[in-house]
């Protein structure tokens, strides 16, 4: 069989679906959930509303996959040095993503959504929560091998450990911003991950997993 006759259609234009995405999310924190059709969001993005139908089964995996695609391009496990400082990274910049009104409002609406839609809840969490958690994942190897944290022998337990971790970030910044309506900024990001990383005692049994202090900050009790 030659290659064009494997083809199902027009290959899929890049632009084309930066479009879509943008344009979807543009539509729900304009329209909301209940407001929002394919029509619309073809109309925004210049597209045929095929083209979006060759590309999305529903409404739920077209506004799953635009929210997504902002996570996917601007969350990075960056390397700041220390397991610290690298957590205090991801916090902020996963605050300053949610604080935008695309990512945050669409967010909203998907998962108030979600609570009554067991399909649209899977969607999130293969497209989104499934895809972040490697921010723990290469976080969590880049402080192993930083001789930061003890390597964990057993897959499963290594696994669940990420969820709860991946769960108490998320859930703490988006609490802070979408209930609290506080900021997430750079003090709370240094305090929240003192919390974290040194729980409710403040001790640092390693005492070099924080890195240097910023100018004027007071670590942890107990650390050094």
């Amino acid at each position: 069989m030659s290659p064009s006759a494997r083809r199902t259609g027009r290959p899929r234009s890049a632009e084309a679906d930066r479009a879509i995405l943008g344009a979807t999310r543009a539509a729900l924190v304009e329209l909301g959930w209940a407001k929002l059709t394919l029509g619309d969001v073809a109309a925004r993005a210049g597209v045929a509303k095929t083209t979006l139908y060759r590309r999305w089964a529903s409404k739920c995996e077209l506004v799953v996959d635009a929210i997504a695609a902002v996570f996917d391009e601007h969350l990075e496990a960056t390397d700041r040095g220390s397991l610290h400082a690298d957590v205090e990274a991801v916090v902020i910049r996963l605050g300053a993503l949610l604080e935008r009104p695309e990512t945050g409002t669409a967010l909203m609406a998907v998962i108030a959504e979600a609570m009554h839609d067991e399909t649209l809840r899977c969607r999130v969490r293969s497209a989104i929560v499934d895809r972040q958690k490697r921010l723990v994942m290469v976080g969590r190897e880049r402080a192993r091998l930083r001789g930061e944290l003890p390597r964990e022998e057993d897959p499963e337990e290594s696994a669940r450990h990420a969820d709860l971790i991946f769960d108490t970030v998320a859930g703490a910044v988006l609490h802070r911003l979408m209930i609290s309506a506080e900021p997430v900024d750079p003090r709370w990001a240094r305090d929240f991950t003192d919390l974290l990383l040194y729980g409710l005692t403040g001790a640092d049994p390693g005492g070099a997993a924080a890195g240097p202090a910023p100018d004027g900050a007071q670590k942890p009790a107990g650390s050094v």
